[in-house]
């Protein structure tokens, strides 16, 4: 079985892949190690590009766009290797970075996932905002990462290299056991795109792994390369990803409490939205509160699956503030002082 393989999810991403694929073979191969390319029918003659220029990278062609996460479950499925390392095009990785995350996870079993430290491409010592130095949850269930507060990132001064246990590590660039994977599911295919790693790595939790940061590996990434930030299409996702989130992972004790503060939250963000002009974002708030409903059978029988991998006690890595809280009501910026350390 092969040691380490590099998946690089595409969809209509030449434009990257002409930036980033060359550097990427260039200080990856080796050490048991090879890359593939798998393609989310793609039309802009991504496949052929590659096909043409890198012999040596493995092509997977899907018959069509499957999203984020079923792109990859069905990427991953078609390839036997201990570790999965799952790269987005737009990124530019660094010397020596794989051997160190393969080291890092060789020398700790109980980590099913761990990235790198995530800079921004164009303003290098700055975090980005995908990841940054490593995920965590507020207590309401909001996404936070040591170096980026929502939308307001920080440069790396080092503040965020210890500990290395995490909550959730970025789909961006992380190196996940695929033994762990397998076990608890992969991603989950209804999130099409964004927080389906969060919703994994939380999975991975309950079943008794750790996630990690490997701080001595950093990473540059472009962001935003597929689905713009501001898209309304994002919003949506974001929003209606959440409530799944949530609805599929919290514990029985605290689930209709937190969601009842999210719904109150979600539809103040709707009404500002809506002030500000951005309808479609306002929109796209309430078209996640219906998809979130119309699928909430679902959600029950998946929220069962996750009870049966295990009860491993999360709270010491949920942040027991509520970062919406500390960032506009506060003002304060970075997780450092939300959070104290």
């Amino acid at each position: 079985m092969l040691k380490n393989a590099i998946v690089i999810l595409n969809w209509n991403g030449i434009k990257y892949l002409k930036q980033f694929l060359k550097n990427t073979i260039e200080l990856s191969l080796g050490s048991d190690t090879e890359i593939f390319v798998a393609d989310n029918g793609s039309t802009d003659e991504s496949v052929q590009w590659i096909e043409a220029k890198f012999k040596m990278v493995h092509v997977i062609k899907l018959d069509k766009n499957y999203g984020f996460a079923e792109g990859y479950n069905r990427a991953l499925s078609q390839i036997s290797a201990e570790y999965y390392t799952l790269l987005n095009s737009d990124i530019e990785v660094t010397p020596g970075w794989m051997e160190k995350l393969i080291s890092f996870m060789d020398s700790h079993k109980e980590v099913a996932s761990a990235q790198p430290k995530i800079h921004a491409y164009h303003n290098k010592e700055y975090f980005e905002y995908a990841g940054a130095a490593g995920g965590f949850l507020d207590k309401l269930g909001y996404p936070v990462c040591r170096g980026r507060v929502f939308y307001y990132t920080e440069t790396d001064k080092g503040y965020y290299d210890t500990p290395w246990e995490i909550f959730w590590a970025t789909g961006a660039c992380c190196i996940v056991r695929s033994e762990a994977w397998k076990r608890c599911g992969g991603f989950d295919g209804d999130f099409f795109a964004h927080m389906e790693e969060i919703d994994l790595c939380w999975r991975f939790q309950r079943a008794g792994y750790k996630v990690a940061l490997v701080n001595n590996v950093v990473i540059y990434h472009i962001g935003g390369g597929t689905l713009p930030y501001n898209s309304p299409f994002k919003t949506y996702l974001n929003f209606r990803n959440g409530l799944f989130l949530l609805y599929k992972n919290l514990p029985d004790e605290s689930l209709k409490r937190i969601m009842y503060k999210r719904k109150i939250l979600d539809g103040v963000a709707s009404c500002f939205f809506f002030v500000k002009f951005q309808f479609r974002s306002s929109v796209a708030v309430i078209k996640a509160y219906r998809d979130f409903y119309r699928d909430i059978e679902k959600l029950k029988t998946k929220r069962e699956q996750v009870k049966s991998l295990g009860d491993n006690d999360v709270k010491d890595l949920i942040v027991q503030k509520s970062i919406v809280f500390q960032f506009y009501i506060r003002r304060k910026k970075t997780f450092k002082e939300i959070v104290g350390f």
